[in-house]
This record gives structure tokens, sequence and C-alpha cells, in this order.
């Protein structure tokens, strides 16, 4: 028998908005489209209430994920230990409000900061990494955590790029409750091709974000998705697929320029997530149709 992915969607189509009223909104408007799980960016925790999360969650019968990216001021590559140590309370804090709203998974850019850096990569700042990651690691797993480190394109880390790289980091990280986050926007600029991402992966393929090349509506740039569904079912991979595509329109400016998102890519958030789900159901349905 076949075993689906788990389709999911980010909370951010909707906008990075996270009010009790927000989050009951996206949350409801994910779980209207038919989404089996929505992520939710970390929360500041000592100002929202994570609560207001887990019962939203509850209402609307949607399981969540949990995702964050480091920035510069926390990033724990770095020499500055005050800088790691910032980094490392935002991981905490992280794990934490997964375990608050009844999340399993937290990913994303958890391993540097994600942004241009003007200085090549070096095995001390890998180390540092490595070190802060051990210990959120340990933490995570005690409370039923998996972790997913998301590389990420030349432009937003020069740490991790590849998944052969991330495989290799996470071999020296040493912990059984961390997998690799492949997300198809990065992955489309850095690889030879996604096929050989998830052939590099192997069994360490834990999460995916499905992301159009230029992070629009998916089938609308250059991913090949019929040829995605069907190696990914090649590779027997269940996992979550999460949908992650983003527009000005919505996000607002501050979020725009953060990404370096220059122009609308889509105008309504509702209507996007309802056909991007129908579009990624479709096409893993018939890579899953055995050919004669």
């Amino acid at each position: 028998m076949t075993v689906a992915p788990r389709f999911g969607i980010h909370a951010g189509v909707w906008g990075f908005d996270w009010s009790a009223d927000a989050a009951e909104r996206t949350i409801g408007a994910a779980a209207a489209a038919g989404y089996d799980l929505i992520e939710i960016p970390a929360i500041d925790r000592a100002r929202s209430d994570a609560g207001d999360t887990a019962r939203a969650l509850d209402r609307h019968g949607i399981a969540p994920a949990v995702s964050l990216a480091l920035g510069t001021d926390d990033d724990i590559t770095s020499a500055d230990s005050a800088r790691r140590d910032r980094g490392e309370r935002r991981l905490t804090d992280a794990v934490a409000f997964a375990s608050e709203i009844g999340a399993t998974f937290v990913g994303g850019v958890v391993f540097s900061a994600m942004g241009r850096y003007l200085e090549l990569p070096t095995p001390a700042a890998r180390d540092r990494s490595l070190a802060v990651l051990r210990r959120i690691a340990a933490l995570a797993e005690a409370r039923g955590i998996t972790l997913g480190v998301e590389y990420v394109n030349r432009y937003e880390s020069n740490l991790l790029n590849t998944a052969a790289q991330t495989v290799a980091f996470l071999d020296d990280l040493g912990a059984p409750n961390v997998l690799l986050h492949l997300d198809t926007f990065h992955a489309a600029i850095e690889e030879t091709s996604l096929a050989a991402a998830i052939d590099a992966a192997g069994d360490r393929l834990g999460y995916i974000h499905a992301s159009e090349s230029h992070r629009g509506r998916l089938g609308t740039g250059t991913i090949d998705w019929d040829r995605f569904a069907a190696d990914l079912h090649t590779a027997g991979y269940t996992g979550p697929i999460t949908v992650e595509t983003f527009s000005s329109t919505v996000i607002g400016d501050a979020a725009a320029i953060d990404i370096g998102l220059w122009r609308p890519m889509w105008a309504d958030p509702d209507e996007l997530a309802t056909t991007t789900l129908h579009f990624l159901r479709t096409r893993f349905a018939a890579a899953a149709i055995p050919t004669l």
C-alpha cells in the first residue's frame, strides 16, 4: 500500500502577524483548505501566549510544526559568545514553544544566521554551530521533538548550501533526532538537480518546503513538480511537504525586504492555499500510479 506524504502550509502565506486573532484566522484558513499541518514561525514567548495558538490548533484539528531562522545578532557560528548565547536562547525558546503547542518538529535555518556573509566559512565557525546544536538537540529529544536543519543558498548562509554538506554536518552532530530539511527554492539554486539532492539526503530527509524557483505560486516557475513528486515516491518519502510561498501584497514591506521579495507573486492567500493543495495532491497521486 502506498502511503502519501502529509501536506502542510506555512503560516506566512497569510502574513506574519501572530496576535491571538491572527493565529485563529490563519490556523482556521489552513484547516479549511484541507492541509494536514501548519508551519508556525516561533513566537516571542515573552510577548505572546502560546496557549492562544494551542487552543486554535485544537479547535481546528490541524497539526503544528515550528520554524525559525537565526539572524546576525544571534548567529551561533559567531566568535562572539554573546551572539551565540542569544542564538541558543532563541533555539531553546523555539523548542519550548513547540512543546507548548504540541508540535514535534522544529526546523529552519537553525545552524547559522540567514543572510549574506562577508567572510568565508571556517572550521571554527562550523564547530561553534555544532556545539550549540548538540545541546539543543538533547533538549528537543527530551521533549519528543525532532529538529530539521534547512540548508539555504549561498546568499543566505556560508555554511550549509547543499544536501551533501548538510548530511556531513549531521554526521558530525551525532544526534539521532536531527534530520535534513530540504527547501526546493534553495536546492534549485545550489544542487545539480532536485533528484541529486534527494539522493544525497537519503534517509536523513525528514521535512520538505515545497517552494517555487521564484518563491511564488507552485507551477509558475522552473521546478518540474511532476518529476519531483516521482523522485520522492521512488525514494519512499512519506514525511511532511509544506508549501512555502509568500507575496509582498500580504506579508508587508518589512518582511518583503527581509527576504528580497520585490514584487507581488499572488493576491489571495485562501485561493492560493486551496489551489496549491490540489496541485500537489494531483502530482503526488500521479507519481504513485505504477507504470507498465
